[in-house]
């Protein structure tokens, strides 16, 4: 039993990797084509290749009923596409004004600003979301914010993701009990992939010869990032403790920064790590659930990490 547990921990420790060095993934891709069509190929082979996992889980059962559930599941899907398509052109453009580590972290804010947002449904917040809020607070200002008192371009518009980001994890969350996840997932892609391939027609030049140059993060971001790792997040969590497979995958933030320093050589400095030290501190708080009973994770969390598909 324990070693089976440990077994699926590690599957999720390795999704949170491949999620993590997808920032890397999205910055090097950027230097060859735009992000509109960066995104619009990426999320389409995202979308594709959960067709796979959608078909094996639909091996089973009337052809009538997955026609049914797929109905079901269009408008929540597109809706929710619609701000993955936000929240990934912010980030995608965002990313190439700064790190691919600093993204990583600053996107990870959603982790804290979905349960604040969650305020306006009337959920209840907990004392240590708040103490985690503060805490990323102090430590984005160490990360980001200049001497000048003023943040960089690029640290901008991750903020800005990270709460599109949010808006899409609340939608999810509201849907994910009512229709099928997979299709759900697929659908949101698809959409994501369309919208940004009709933005690129329009502001971008879209050259086959770049899009080769760029093949191979795209590859990463499109088939590990979203289908590969999905599909282990799937079979882990079905086996893994919700408390622990919340703390191991938050880890994403970490890796990214990992690739950063690896891949690309970059560094933070002494008052960027405090900065990723505080808000990784501030993320792992605003997931923990101080009640009487000294329960470990929130009810968000739980549904947050069983439904989260591609931030990166």
């Amino acid at each position: 039993m324990k070693t089976q547990k440990i077994k699926f921990n590690l599957l999720l420790l390795l999704t949170a990797c491949i999620w993590g060095f997808a920032f890397v993934a999205q910055r090097v891709g950027g230097k060859y084509i735009g992000a509109f069509t960066f995104n619009g190929v990426r999320f389409a082979l995202g979308s594709i290749s959960l067709i796979p996992l959608i078909l094996f889980y639909n091996s089973s059962g009337e052809k009538h009923e997955h026609a049914k559930e797929f109905k079901k599941a269009f408008l929540p899907g597109v809706a929710a596409g619609i701000f993955i398509f936000l929240g990934s052109s912010f980030q995608q453009v965002g990313i190439m004004h700064t790190t691919a580590g600093k993204a990583a972290f600053i996107t990870g804010l959603y982790i804290v600003v979905v349960p604040i947002l969650g305020i306006f449904l009337k959920q209840r917040i907990g004392i240590n979301t708040w103490i985690g809020a503060l805490i990323a607070v102090m430590g984005l200002y160490f990360l980001c914010i200049t001497d000048k008192f003023s943040i960089s371009y690029g640290d901008f518009l991750e903020l800005i993701c990270a709460f599109f980001f949010a808006v899409q994890i609340l939608l999810i969350d509201n849907f994910a009990k009512k229709v099928d996840n997979l299709k759900l997932a697929f659908l949101q892609f698809a959409t994501c992939s369309i919208l940004s391939l009709v933005c690129a027609l329009f502001v971008e030049k879209i050259a086959i010869s770049s899009i080769i140059m760029a093949i191979i993060p795209i590859l990463y971001g499109g088939i590990l990032s979203s289908g590969v790792a999905y599909t282990l997040q799937i079979v882990a969590q079905k086996n893994a403790e919700p408390s622990e497979a919340a703390i191991i995958m938050s880890m994403e933030s970490v890796f990214g920064s990992i690739g950063g320093f690896l891949i690309l050589n970059e560094s933070f400095g002494t008052r960027g790590i405090l900065g990723c030290v505080l808000m990784f501190i501030g993320m792992l708080l605003a997931q923990v659930h101080i009640e009487k009973e000294n329960n470990f994770i929130s009810n968000f969390t739980n549904k947050k990490f069983k439904n989260k598909n591609s931030m990166s």
